[in-house]
């Protein structure tokens, strides 16, 4: 299959290097290809610069948005929340109209006044907060911008590299989520699920239910936080 992953961070390379793996090919998407390969310093989360990634796998093209997303049958969206929605909708509407669009995004908010009422300390600063939140979600942001896509969220309920070889936890005996309006979408997203190696995924319904799977970032974070490891989450019946 022919998958678009936009982004260069840390989880669009496991996205990247996983399903090349997997047999799919990979086009990669970012905003600036000739500003992302000039990059020599790490980025915000010390992921290493992408010129390095691209070094260790120069079969995997680096294009902008618009040119990985247009060839694609499937994309898988990486952009940071707080530009994705802007950075999607500024593609030609081709590129995604009646496409699977995966967002594993959290609708972050690094950039915070120095005065926090109730600020949540962390390792590395302050938690960052989520906007939108509770009677919104990032997704469903996406999905009106972008109406002749086929939005789904998923994945954004584990750290990518669990989410791509869920057999580092438990053997990989854990759940993962997925919501959205169009249930040939929420098929494929599960296929995809499927050949990382994921047995229980759960379809919470309507992209509504990505407000409570964006939310849950922050209780994600701070059980990271309090067991000093990655995990996984089982749903029991």
């Amino acid at each position: 299959m022919k998958i678009a992953v936009l982004g260069t961070g840390a989880g669009a390379r496991c996205h990247t290097t996983r399903l090349t793996e997997l047999g799919h090919h990979i086009t990669v998407g970012t905003r600036d290809p000739a500003a992302t390969l000039a990059r020599t310093e790490p980025d915000m989360m010390g992921t290493p610069p992408y010129r390095d990634f691209h070094t260790a796998h120069p079969g995997i093209p680096l294009h902008t948005f618009a040119g990985a997303a247009q060839s694609a049958e499937v994309v898988i969206n990486g952009i940071d929340g707080a530009h994705a929605v802007t950075a999607l909708t500024a593609l030609p509407r081709a590129a995604l109209a009646g496409k699977t669009l995966i967002d594993y995004t959290v609708p972050y908010v690094y950039q915070q006044p120095d005065q926090v009422e109730r600020p949540w300390p962390t390792p590395w600063g302050v938690m960052p907060r989520l906007d939108p939140v509770d009677t919104n979600s990032l997704a469903e942001q996406i999905q009106r911008a972008l109406p002749e896509a086929k939005v789904v969220k998923a994945f954004v309920t584990q750290e990518q590299e669990t989410v791509t070889h869920p057999e580092q936890i438990a053997g990989g005996d854990h759940t993962m989520l997925i919501a959205g309006d169009h249930a040939d979408a929420k098929q494929q997203a599960t296929d995809l699920l499927t050949g990382y190696g994921w047995h229980d995924v759960i379809d919470l319904g309507p992209l509504a239910a990505a407000r409570g799977m964006e939310m849950y970032a922050h209780l994600h974070t701070a059980l990271g936080l309090a067991l000093g490891t990655r995990f996984g989450v089982k749903i029991i019946r």
